[in-house]
């Protein structure tokens, strides 16, 4: 029965999944045909920066919410006192980095996101915060009982709402410049929080295992809420204030090299609004996996069943393995085709294509920091994430200034081999798990090489271009990969 469930669950959110990011994957095509480069490249200064709020918001508190479900459940309690503890403590951090934005707009614009423009973005998103931490208090008690329509439905009417208000508002407004067009787009965002927190009420309130019967004693300590919210919390903040650090100094080199502070904005709007989010596309069926797998890995840690973690893990490596292997040789043949129809900027399909080497290690890193999130090891995760932020920002200082953004790719590649060793090998020491190289990676690897040959194959006997040719030797790779 429990596996029919899981089956269900992992096929409705990988579904559910591609159409998110095919829809998002149209909506940024839209608005980067738009705003362009350079107005995608302000729209991700602003959403660098909108991180480390949302980190205050909600990165602990879904992880809490899931993990303290999950032991509840598996230590046969019910949750009603749990789910409406973490929702408070959810409201409270939402309220609080809401109010944080708001102040700090107009100065954080101007001294870390040195473009004033940023400004009133800032302050149209910051309603949004408290919203989106309550949902995720709530998406974390649902995925803990394996009930994913909830999560489901609010994302896909989070998505929705979130193009149309974008879409109505841009068509007016964006002649008056990138400020107000980013604007516009981030206001999307800030509604379609709301609806996406009042569906995800409504159905908390249908819930009977979420009603607590009164004098029902609290079933989890403060020190087992704050001892998973802090670590992640403040793992989180740190690395999204890195994160916007970094995405600040990225520009500013850029400009040193290139002179002109208009197209350093503009080839960062290309990779980091345009390439990144072409690269992540695929990852939509590992997501799904993730999301399913880090409560059950909760589950056989906290009932120190360690074959059923071993067992959880080897399955998480293995799937990463066949998926990013398949990815990333497809993104380094045929990315810069696919990303120059798509946005119609031949430096976009050059990043993916680049990029392509390194999406096997991106795809497994954030696959891993899952588990070791679902294991407990929020403090190394943190570590982590601090040294690869340092050793991104020292890159950038050292290589942008002499060689532009091919000094920016090198730093990327690098970086994600890094974390995705660190993060991998934690995992290993800390589990007791053998490491199944063969399986894990070689006869991935092995496979896409033979595949991605016959693709080449494809190409050259086939005259002339455009997408026919491009979808037929996608479907040539994937078929003799699969086979």
């Amino acid at each position: 029965m429990r596996g029919k469930t899981y089956l269900k669950n992992a096929v409705l959110l990988t579904a559910t999944g591609f159409v998110l990011r095919a829809l998002g994957m149209v909506f940024r095509v839209y608005i980067a045909g738009a705003i362009g480069s350079e107005g995608m490249g302000l729209y991700q200064l602003i959403l660098s920066l909108y991180m480390v709020f949302v980190a205050v918001a909600t990165s602990g508190i879904q992880v809490a919410s899931t993990q303290l479900a999950a032991r509840n459940l598996a230590r046969g309690q019910a949750l009603g006192r749990t789910a409406r503890g973490i929702v408070t403590v959810a409201a409270l951090l939402g309220t609080a980095a809401m109010l944080g934005q708001s102040l700090l707009a107009g100065p954080a614009a101007r001294f870390l996101l040195h473009d004033v423009r940023a400004e009133f973005s800032l302050r149209v998103l910051a309603p949004s915060l408290p919203f989106m931490a309550v949902s995720g208090a709530l998406r974390g008690c649902f995925l803990a009982k394996r009930r994913v329509q909830p999560n489901v439905t609010a994302q896909l009417v989070e998505q929705m709402v979130r193009m149309v208000v974008a879409g109505l508002i841009l068509g007016r407004v964006q002649h008056w410049g990138a400020g107000y067009a980013c604007a516009a787009v981030l206001a999307g965002n800030t509604i379609s929080e709301v609806v996406s927190c009042l569906i995800m009420l409504g159905y908390a309130g249908r819930e009977k295992a979420f009603l607590a019967p009164p004098g029902t004693p609290r079933p989890y300590t403060r020190r087992e809420l704050w001892g998973v919210l802090l670590p992640v919390e403040g793992s989180r903040m740190l690395a999204s204030a890195l994160q916007a650090a970094e995405s600040s100094l990225i520009p500013l080199c850029l400009a040193i090299y290139t002179g002109q502070r208009t197209e350093a904005m503009s080839q960062y709007g290309a990779l980091k609004g345009m390439a990144i989010p072409l690269l992540f596309f695929p990852f939509t069926v590992l997501a799904a996996l993730s999301g399913l797998l880090m409560p059950e890995i909760t589950r056989a840690h906290t009932c120190k069943d360690t074959a059923g973690t071993a067992r959880l893990i080897d399955t998480v490596m293995t799937a990463t393995g066949l998926f990013s292997a398949l990815a990333g040789v497809l993104f380094l043949l045929f990315g810069k085709q696919a990303a120059t129809l798509l946005y119609g900027d031949s430096r976009v399909g050059l990043y993916v294509q680049v990029l392509g080497v390194a999406a096997p290690f991106m795809y497994t890193e954030s696959m891993v920091d899952g588990v070791l999130k679902g294991l407990g090891e929020q403090w190394a995760t943190f570590r982590y994430s601090v040294v690869d932020s340092a050793v991104r920002i020292a890159g950038i200082l050292a290589l942008l200034p002499r060689f532009g953004m091919q000094g920016f790719l090198c730093v990327m590649v690098a970086s994600n081999l890094l974390t995705c060793t660190l993060n991998t090998a934690r995992m290993l020491r800390c589990t007791g798990t053998h490491a199944h190289w063969w399986r894990w990676a070689l006869r991935p690897l092995l496979l896409a090489g033979l595949g991605g040959g016959a693709g080449l194959g494809v190409l050259a006997a086939m005259p002339g271009g455009g997408v026919g040719r491009l979808v037929a030797a996608c479907m040539v790779v994937c078929g003799v990969y699969l086979a």
